[in-house]
């Protein structure tokens, strides 16, 4: 299932593709990602501790929002994240693609609503052995919402109720 929409939002382009998103909010958008994905993190990192393809995506990202990773590195990075999540349990895969989603937002930036749905999946997921995910996604999606930038927060939330049913609808009330 696709988490992008078929037609791109132009407010989630930058200036230089034809769309309105500044480079400002784009790296807001990517700071944010990076802390979802980071929340879950330990998900993947107790099932494959030695593993660090996940982490160093999101150091990859850092270095782009700083300006330090050129684009085309770190839209690279986002391969081995995505690769470390395959044949891992639900939890460790998940956390595995929000570190790869995160990183790619440097490439297009509504990939910053796919690192925080699988992060929301992860964190159901890990609660679903309690017989409570439901009350994990909710909480995961509260945590990451009270953490959207201020600048950007009004375009996530909009983009969360247009595209929540292409990502599993894990960002519903």
């Amino acid at each position: 299932m696709p988490i992008l929409p078929t037609d791109r939002d132009p407010r989630l382009i930058t200036v230089r593709r034809g769309g309105t998103l500044s480079d400002e909010h784009h790296r807001l958008l990517a700071e944010w990602a990076v802390l979802c994905a980071d929340h879950v993190l330990p998900l993947f990192e107790q099932t494959q501790p030695d593993d660090t393809r996940p982490r160093d995506a999101l150091e990859t990202a850092r270095g782009w929002i700083r300006g330090d990773v050129p684009m085309r590195d770190a839209h690279r990075a986002a391969f081995p994240a995505n690769a470390a999540g395959r044949d891992q349990p639900a939890p460790a895969k998940y956390a595995a693609l929000a570190a790869g989603q995160a990183v790619a937002v440097a490439h297009v930036a509504a990939h910053d609503l796919g690192a925080a749905a699988y992060a929301i999946r992860a964190a159901a997921a890990h609660a679903a052995a309690r017989g409570e995910p439901e009350v994990a996604r909710q909480a995961e999606r509260d945590w990451q919402r009270a953490r959207i930038p201020a600048a950007v927060r009004d375009l996530v939330l909009d983009d969360q109720r247009l595209r929540s049913p292409i990502c599993w609808n894990v960002f519903d009330d």
